[in-house]
């Protein structure tokens, strides 16, 4: 089966599903286990990222004259 074939046929299945709840969650918690689901590390509460922007502020403050002055300080990190 090609790409756009199994795609039809997931969709025909789930349409086949999606007035039952129970297999819906089934459906769910197999995608999940097949996919490898992982806790997005990246993603953080209102208030921690809140919390970085205050801290952020406090820090002290740089400006540039020029793309190259950016370059220059980033390359000496």
């Amino acid at each position: 089966m090609t790409t756009l074939e199994l795609n039809e046929e997931l969709f025909r299945q789930l349409a086949v599903i999606s007035t039952d709840e129970g297999m819906m969650r089934k459906a769910i918690k197999a995608l999940k286990r097949i996919t490898g689901t992982k806790e997005d590390k990246t993603l953080m509460s209102r208030e921690d990222f809140m919390a970085r922007i205050e801290h952020a502020a406090q820090g002290k403050a740089k400006s540039f004259g020029s793309v190259e002055d950016i370059d220059k300080y980033v390359r000496s990190l």
